[in-house]
């Protein structure tokens, strides 16, 4: 799932604006082939514009179940789709470091966040032509890692995150909800954000009563987990972009 905080980016690749009252009529021309999760993204036409200059910014998020033995064939996948930046969750790594992977030309540098006992983790893989636009790094936990990148006259923050399962007690998942709630609403309004993860939760097809947020396209039903995330998009004023193209 990928959180656009305020421009959305179309199979062409120029950057739009969506906004929220736009919701209402969805895009059934907005399939992307390389999208690999949900996306949201937030009505503030002065964050847009700052990407309405003719340069795509690719992002994409992937839960890999262990990155152990997988490493090679996840950033040959990340070249093939020309990915910028790609989010990877359930990393299952210790510690907190970075370090590149690929051949030359191809390689891509490696933030990570995992726990001692070596289960979560989450993960962040920059292009190399990016590398030196990082600015920061803000490992908060297991679950949450940030990094912030200038893009031209702007600075976008990052964020991977992987939210607890449903075996989980709703005590740890409001804490996790409460806790990125906070980070992502201290953003100043003058920088972007990409919001991406494994959120584990289904938003479901239907958008009765969530119509500003979810645009109507979807499987199944929605679960508690869902409306958890329904309700993060709408008080951070978010539309969950995949819900917006037919699959």
């Amino acid at each position: 799932m990928v959180l656009l905080s305020n421009f959305g980016y179309n199979p062409v690749g120029v950057p739009t604006c969506l906004r929220k009252q736009e919701v209402e009529k969805p895009n059934l021309n907005a399939a992307q082939p390389y999208a690999m999760a949900e996306g949201c993204v937030c009505g503030d036409p002065p964050r847009a514009d700052k990407l309405r200059k003719g340069w795509a910014f690719r992002v994409g998020t992937w839960n890999i179940d262990s990155l152990t033995g997988r490493s090679g064939e996840l950033v040959e996948a990340l070249e093939e789709r020309w990915m910028d930046v790609a989010c990877v969750q359930e990393t299952r790594w210790g510690g907190s470091r970075c370090r590149f992977f690929g051949a030359i030309g191809k390689r891509y540098k490696l933030f990570w966040m995992g726990s001692k006992a070596k289960t979560d983790g989450v993960e962040i893989f920059v292009a190399k032509k990016w590398i030196d636009s990082v600015v920061r790094v803000e490992r908060h936990s297991e679950r949450v890692l940030v990094l912030k990148i200038v893009l031209g006259d702007c600075l976008l923050n990052v964020f991977t995150v992987y939210a607890p399962h449903s075996g989980k007690p709703d005590e740890e998942k409001e804490s996790f909800w409460n806790e990125v709630f906070h980070l992502v609403s201290c953003i100043p309004q003058n920088e972007m954000v990409v919001f991406a993860g494994d959120m584990n939760g289904h938003t479901g097809s239907s958008n009765v009563g969530s119509g500003g947020t979810h645009g109507g396209f979807g499987f199944g039903s929605r679960n508690a987990d869902g409306s958890r995330i329904l309700q993060f998009a709408d008080g951070l004023n978010l539309v969950i972009c995949n819900t917006l193209f037919m699959k």
